[in-house]
Protein backbone atom coordinates (compact mmCIF):
# COMPACT_ATOMS: atom_id res chain seq x y z
CA UNK A 1 0.00 0.00 0.00
CA UNK A 2 1.14 3.70 -0.37
CA UNK A 3 0.20 6.36 1.40
CA UNK A 4 0.66 10.25 1.15
CA UNK A 5 0.88 12.74 3.99
CA UNK A 6 1.09 16.12 2.50
CA UNK A 7 0.75 19.63 4.35
CA UNK A 8 2.61 22.76 5.24
CA UNK A 9 5.35 23.73 7.12
CA UNK A 10 4.70 22.48 10.57
CA UNK A 11 1.58 20.87 9.85
CA UNK A 12 1.99 17.68 11.47
CA UNK A 13 2.36 15.97 8.38
CA UNK A 14 5.74 13.91 9.92
CA UNK A 15 4.41 12.90 13.16
CA UNK A 16 1.25 11.85 11.79
CA UNK A 17 3.02 9.55 9.22
CA UNK A 18 5.43 8.08 12.10
CA UNK A 19 2.32 7.50 14.11
CA UNK A 20 0.66 5.64 10.64
CA UNK A 21 3.30 4.03 9.70
CA UNK A 22 4.01 2.25 12.93
CA UNK A 23 0.59 1.73 13.83
CA UNK A 24 0.59 -0.52 11.04
CA UNK A 25 4.02 -2.23 11.50
CA UNK A 26 3.21 -4.44 14.06
CA UNK A 27 6.44 -7.23 14.47
CA UNK A 28 8.77 -5.22 11.80
CA UNK A 29 10.59 -2.52 12.54
CA UNK A 30 9.88 0.13 9.45
CA UNK A 31 12.58 2.13 7.39
CA UNK A 32 12.82 5.59 7.99
CA UNK A 33 13.88 6.94 4.61
CA UNK A 34 15.77 10.58 5.68
CA UNK A 35 16.35 12.47 2.16
CA UNK A 36 17.12 15.95 4.19
CA UNK A 37 21.31 17.19 3.36
CA UNK A 38 22.76 19.06 6.80
CA UNK A 39 23.59 22.45 5.02
CA UNK A 40 23.41 25.18 7.69
CA UNK A 41 22.68 25.06 11.39
CA UNK A 42 19.25 25.75 11.24
CA UNK A 43 18.68 21.95 8.96
CA UNK A 44 20.58 20.34 11.68
CA UNK A 45 18.52 21.51 14.72
CA UNK A 46 15.37 20.53 12.35
CA UNK A 47 16.97 17.20 11.76
CA UNK A 48 18.06 16.86 15.32
CA UNK A 49 14.09 17.01 16.26
CA UNK A 50 12.85 14.63 14.13
CA UNK A 51 15.89 12.02 15.21
CA UNK A 52 15.01 12.72 19.01
CA UNK A 53 11.47 12.04 17.96
CA UNK A 54 11.65 8.61 16.16
CA UNK A 55 14.83 7.19 18.17
CA UNK A 56 15.29 3.51 17.69
CA UNK A 57 11.64 2.99 16.64
CA UNK A 58 13.35 2.99 12.77
CA UNK A 59 16.33 1.61 11.10
CA UNK A 60 17.14 5.31 9.85
CA UNK A 61 18.78 5.58 6.06
CA UNK A 62 20.08 8.61 5.37
CA UNK A 63 20.17 9.47 1.41
CA UNK A 64 19.28 12.51 -0.82
CA UNK A 65 19.32 11.86 -4.31
CA UNK A 66 18.76 8.08 -4.80
CA UNK A 67 15.38 7.24 -4.06
CA UNK A 68 14.31 4.42 -5.95
CA UNK A 69 17.58 2.77 -5.54
CA UNK A 70 17.40 3.58 -1.30
CA UNK A 71 13.65 2.02 -1.65
CA UNK A 72 14.13 -1.11 -3.73
CA UNK A 73 17.10 -2.48 -1.52
CA UNK A 74 14.84 -1.77 1.57
CA UNK A 75 12.79 -5.26 2.96
CA UNK A 76 9.77 -3.98 4.75
CA UNK A 77 8.05 -0.71 5.18
CA UNK A 78 9.09 2.53 4.37
CA UNK A 79 8.63 6.12 5.63
CA UNK A 80 10.17 8.51 2.79
CA UNK A 81 10.17 11.76 4.89
CA UNK A 82 10.28 13.77 3.01
CA UNK A 83 9.76 14.30 -0.98
CA UNK A 84 9.78 17.61 -0.82
CA UNK A 85 13.22 18.23 0.14
CA UNK A 86 14.54 14.97 -2.46
CA UNK A 87 12.73 17.28 -5.25
CA UNK A 88 14.93 20.32 -3.65
CA UNK A 89 18.08 18.28 -3.87
CA UNK A 90 17.85 16.78 -7.10
CA UNK A 91 17.34 20.09 -8.76
CA UNK A 92 20.16 22.19 -6.49
CA UNK A 93 22.42 18.71 -8.29
CA UNK A 94 21.47 19.56 -11.73
CA UNK A 95 18.93 16.93 -12.63
CA UNK A 96 16.45 17.32 -14.96
CA UNK A 97 12.80 17.74 -13.61
CA UNK A 98 11.70 14.68 -16.42
CA UNK A 99 14.33 12.53 -14.53
CA UNK A 100 13.03 13.69 -11.09
CA UNK A 101 9.35 12.64 -12.18
CA UNK A 102 10.46 9.70 -13.83
CA UNK A 103 12.54 8.20 -10.83
CA UNK A 104 9.53 9.09 -8.58
CA UNK A 105 7.01 7.49 -10.42
CA UNK A 106 9.09 4.04 -10.85
CA UNK A 107 9.38 4.72 -6.73
CA UNK A 108 5.57 5.00 -6.55
CA UNK A 109 5.01 1.44 -8.99
CA UNK A 110 7.56 -0.81 -6.60
CA UNK A 111 5.98 -3.10 -4.55
CA UNK A 112 5.64 -2.70 -0.85
CA UNK A 113 4.14 -0.26 1.91
CA UNK A 114 5.54 3.26 1.25
CA UNK A 115 4.64 6.44 2.92
CA UNK A 116 5.70 8.94 1.91
CA UNK A 117 5.70 12.44 3.05
CA UNK A 118 5.21 16.12 0.88
CA UNK A 119 5.14 19.95 1.79
CA UNK A 120 2.24 21.44 -0.06
CA UNK A 121 3.64 24.54 -1.43
CA UNK A 122 1.18 25.51 -3.93
CA UNK A 123 -1.30 27.52 -1.14
CA UNK A 124 0.15 30.50 -1.50
CA UNK A 125 1.44 33.26 -4.09
CA UNK A 126 3.54 32.83 -7.44
CA UNK A 127 6.86 33.52 -6.01
CA UNK A 128 9.00 36.02 -7.34
CA UNK A 129 12.20 33.83 -8.93
CA UNK A 130 12.39 31.21 -11.64
CA UNK A 131 14.21 29.06 -9.59
CA UNK A 132 11.16 28.93 -6.89
CA UNK A 133 8.66 28.83 -9.45
CA UNK A 134 9.97 26.42 -11.38
CA UNK A 135 10.20 24.45 -7.68
CA UNK A 136 6.87 25.21 -6.91
CA UNK A 137 5.49 23.80 -10.32
CA UNK A 138 7.65 20.69 -9.95
CA UNK A 139 6.43 20.09 -6.33
CA UNK A 140 2.98 20.29 -7.63
CA UNK A 141 3.79 17.83 -10.53
CA UNK A 142 4.93 15.56 -7.63
CA UNK A 143 2.31 15.68 -5.29
CA UNK A 144 -0.13 15.14 -8.06
CA UNK A 145 1.79 11.94 -9.21
CA UNK A 146 1.91 10.72 -5.58
CA UNK A 147 -2.10 11.71 -5.27
CA UNK A 148 -2.84 9.37 -8.36
CA UNK A 149 -0.63 6.30 -7.63
CA UNK A 150 -0.99 6.32 -3.66
CA UNK A 151 -4.06 4.30 -2.09
CA UNK A 152 -4.35 6.89 0.46
CA UNK A 153 -3.74 10.17 1.32
CA UNK A 154 -4.02 12.56 3.81
CA UNK A 155 -3.84 16.16 3.95
CA UNK A 156 -2.37 17.75 7.36
CA UNK A 157 -3.17 21.16 8.85
CA UNK A 158 -3.13 22.03 12.55
CA UNK A 159 -1.74 18.39 13.86
CA UNK A 160 -4.79 16.94 12.43
CA UNK A 161 -5.24 14.55 9.30
CA UNK A 162 -8.13 14.90 6.93
CA UNK A 163 -8.71 12.03 4.68
CA UNK A 164 -8.50 12.91 0.78
CA UNK A 165 -8.25 9.86 -0.48
CA UNK A 166 -9.99 6.99 2.17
Amino acid sequence: MKTLFIGGVKSGKSRLAEAYILERSVGVKPFYLATTELLDAEMRQRIAVHQERRQTAFITLEEPLNLLETLQACQGPVLVECVTMWLNNRLYHGFSEAAILQELEAALQLPGDFVFVHNEVGLGIIPDNPLARQFADLSGKAAQLMGGHCDKVFFCSAGLMLAMKP
